[in-house]
């Protein structure tokens, strides 16, 4: 890709355990983020001044959604934290973006990731619109790969 020319995200795909589903419309909250620590102290001349240094990073959630299917993948992982199997509910995966070509581009890796909540998009009679399930999962941490 030529240095002016700027990525952009044709479309999203989740990989857990090796699987990827592909079908992800929108990807929200990837973040990293660490706290910060202030360390507040007096030069040898005298001045005061505060330091600012970096401390635990945090943990993260990122929230995917895709159009309704037939695919219970979501609510089967969805399941096994609800029960408390967490051997189980926590994976290891990547948040994976593709170009238009269908190549991956960005790879953002999930450590001990696990499904927080599912919803799906309000039924209306009659409505056209496409039907939505929304997965929020939380990480211990994230990476880019």
């Amino acid at each position: 890709m030529d240095e002016l020319d700027k990525a952009v995200g044709h479309a999203f795909g989740l990989e857990v355990d090796g699987v990827v589903i592909k079908q992800i419309n929108e990807v929200s909250g990837l973040k990293m983020e660490q706290d910060v620590i202030e360390l507040k102290q007096n030069t040898s001349d005298g001045k005061y001044v505060i330091k600012k240094l970096p401390g635990r990073p945090k943990a993260g959630e990122v929230t995917l959604t895709r159009g309704l299917t037939g695919d219970n993948s979501f609510e089967k992982w969805v399941q096994a934290a609800q029960f408390g199997k967490m051997a189980d509910a926590r994976k290891g995966g990547a948040i994976i973006v593709y170009d238009y070509e269908g190549a991956a581009i960005k790879r953002y890796k999930l450590t001990n990731a696990w499904p927080k909540s599912l919803e799906i998009g309000a039924l209306k009679a009659g409505d056209t619109s496409v039907l939505t399930e929304k997965i929020v999962i939380t990480y211990e941490r994230m990476e880019v790969e």
